[in-house]
This record gives C-alpha cells, sequence and structure tokens, in this order.
C-alpha cells in the first residue's frame, strides 16, 4: 500500500490526446513522452520545455513536465508546476493527486489530504485519489498513535493498533526499484506501470481556460469547507452555529424578517429526535473573489421527513468567512 507507487505518469494521458491533436502537437509531446518512458529525462525535459516555450499554457506539456521534474528528484519544481495545473484547471483531479503524492514524499500529509480531497470533489469516482487519501489517514493515524505512546508508553491498546498500521505499510513486495525501504512511505515517486487516467484531457477542453488565481485551488476548498461545516453543525442540531454560516443580509425565503426565519429555522432544528445531512458532488463558481455560487447535492434525514436533491448555495466572503447569502432547492 505504497501512496508514492500509485503516481498517475504521463504515457497513458498523452496517449489519449494524441489521437486527436494537432500533428505537430502530437509529434512534439510524443517524442517527449517516448524519451521520458525510456528513462532519458534530460532530453524529454529539454523537447517539453522548447513545445512550452509557444504554448505556455498547455495541460499536457506541462503534465508532463511536472512528471519529468519529479523523476529527477526536483520536488520543489514538480510541486510549483502541479499548483499551477491546479489553479488554470480546478476541473481535472490528476494534477491535485500527484500534488498530494509530493507532498506525502516531503511528510506534508496535511497538504497531501486536502489535494487529494480536491481531487476527489472534482471526481468523486477517482479510485487512485480515494486509495491514496486511505493511505494519508492511515499515515496521520500512525503518528498519532505514536505521540499517544510518547506519552503514555504502557497503553496496550495504542501499541496494537501503531503496530497494525505499521504491517500495513512494510509490504515489502510492493516496494519497487528506487524507493526508500521505510515502513511508512518512500521518500520520492517511484515510476511504475502507467495507471489508466479517469478523465483525459483533450486539446479542444483546454485551448481556452478560465482565468483562475494562482490561490484558486485553496480559495475553492475554502468554500467547500465552509459548506460541510454548516451541514456538520445542522445534522448536530447545534442551532446557533448552524445560524452563523448565514450572512447578516440572508435574503430568506418568504420574505419574512431575519428574525422571524432563524426562529422558524431554530424550531424545525430543535423538533427532530435526530438529523442527518450529506452534502456531496460539490461544485464552486466564482463571481469575483468574495462571492461564489456552490452546487452540490444534499441528503436530508430526520426522524420525521426524509429527503434528497440539488441544492444551489450564493456565499459571500465576510471577515474571512464563507456565508450564506441565498439558499436554493435547485
Amino acid at each position: 500500500m505504497n501512496i508514492l507507487n500509485r503516481l498517475p505518469l504521463s504515457a497513458a494521458l498523452l496517449f489519449s490526446i494524441l489521437t486527436i491533436s494537432p500533428a505537430l502537437h502530437a509529434n512534439e509531446l510524443q517524442d517527449a513522452t517516448q524519451l521520458f518512458k525510456q528513462g532519458q529525462h534530460s532530453q524529454a525535459l529539454s523537447k517539453v520545455n522548447n513545445f512550452l516555450s509557444s504554448k505556455p499554457r498547455d495541460a499536457q506539456g506541462r503534465f508532463l513536465q511536472g512528471l519529468i521534474f519529479t523523476e529527477q528528484g526536483k520536488i520543489p519544481d514538480a510541486i510549483k508546476v502541479f499548483s499551477s495545473l491546479t489553479a488554470d484547471y480546478p476541473e481535472l483531479p490528476e494534477p491535485y493527486n500527484n500534488l498530494a503524492v509530493l507532498y506525502a514524499s516531503q511528510s506534508q500529509y496535511d497538504k497531501a489530504k486536502s489535494s487529494l480531497e480536491m481531487a476527489i470533489r472534482t471526481h468523486p469516482s477517482y479510485a487512485t485519489a480515494h486509495e491514496n487519501l486511505g493511505d494519508i489517514y492511515a499515515k496521520m493515524a500512525s503518528q498519532a498513535y505514536d505521540r499517544a505512546l510518547q506519552l503514555d508508553n504502557t497503553n496496550t491498546t495504542t501499541q496494537t493498533k501503531l503496530a497494525m498500521i505499521q504491517d500495513l505499510f512494510t509490504d515489502k513486495s510492493r516496494v519497487r526499484p528506487g524507493a526508500a525501504r521505510n515502513p511508512a512511505l518512500p521518500s520520492r515517486p517511484v515510476a511504475a506501470a502507467p495507471v489508466a487516467v479517469a478523465k483525459p484531457v483533450a486539446a479542444a477542453t483546454v485551448s481556452a481556460p478560465p482565468v483562475q488565481t494562482s490561490a484558486a485551488s485553496d480559495k475553492m476548498l475554502s468554500v467547500l469547507e465552509a459548506v460541510d461545516a454548516w451541514a456538520a453543525a445542522w445534522s448536530s442540531k447545534n442551532v446557533k452555529k448552524y445560524l452563523s454560516h448565514y450572512s447578516n443580509d440572508f435574503k430568506t425565503p418568504d420574505g419574512e424578517s431575519r428574525k422571524a426565519w432563524a426562529e422558524t429555522r431554530k424550531d424545525r432544528i430543535s423538533r427532530p429526535k435526530y438529523i442527518d445531512v450529506k452534502v456531496s458532488n460539490g461544485t464552486v463558481d466564482f463571481t469575483d473573489d468574495t462571492h461564489a455560487t456552490v452546487k452540490f447535492h444534499q441528503d436530508y434525514r430526520a426522524s420525521n421527513f426524509k429527503a434528497s436533491g440539488r441544492k444551489t448555495l450564493l456565499m459571500v466572503k465576510s471577515g474571512g468567512n464563507w456565508l450564506i447569502q441565498e439558499e436554493r432547492t435547485r
């Protein structure tokens, strides 16, 4: 169970797009891909850099460039490439996954976790990201158990849990040449057999990408985290916390006063014995730096009612927090 052996390599991705790209474009990337597969990384990088000099925003070329930097051990350069791809193409899951792999190689597990969560939000069926996220959770649990034992080394339950996780990561048969033989995670990504990419990028798709800020992925994640926190407060029946997620200028559904609406919500949240709200498949569109539209699927279950459907939240950033300005059931 080695997260760094699941970095989606460029061969499958580029093969998919070469069949629909212009001939010159295909030939240049095909040559670079062949050199990369043959382990001639310097030559491959030279060709990719030459290609990107005339097409600096090309997603496929930049993706391959990031993989070459990874294989060369130039981790900061690779992180820079994949970070810029997540900013320019936030709808693609592969750059988020590769970025997570690089963060994991530097033991930055919180960042790796956030990147994988973004990959899954953009592509919920991306199995590689789900598996990698499981490994990250396990590694973070290992660190927590280790800290617990430092505080109380007589806790046999914690010792057992830590041993189980360490055994999970000590599968020597899956350590490929070049990987650090470490029971946790290798120190750098390893070039394994090509993994089929879940969502190949067609040239036409990225010819005119939306303009994003350099911190686009972080901003998107902060909005989605605000929605998750809102749903969690609702599920826990914490009325005060739930209402804190709505802005002062929240547009109430029936035009009633904010105070009257809040009293109604308090009654409806307090009445059921339990409430369970789950949100999934969220997408975020920004109007500007402080306004966003979030669309997602909501499953609502309570002791006396259940419903499921799409929901839209119009959100505004106020005081550093993303708050709900309007709520629509569509």
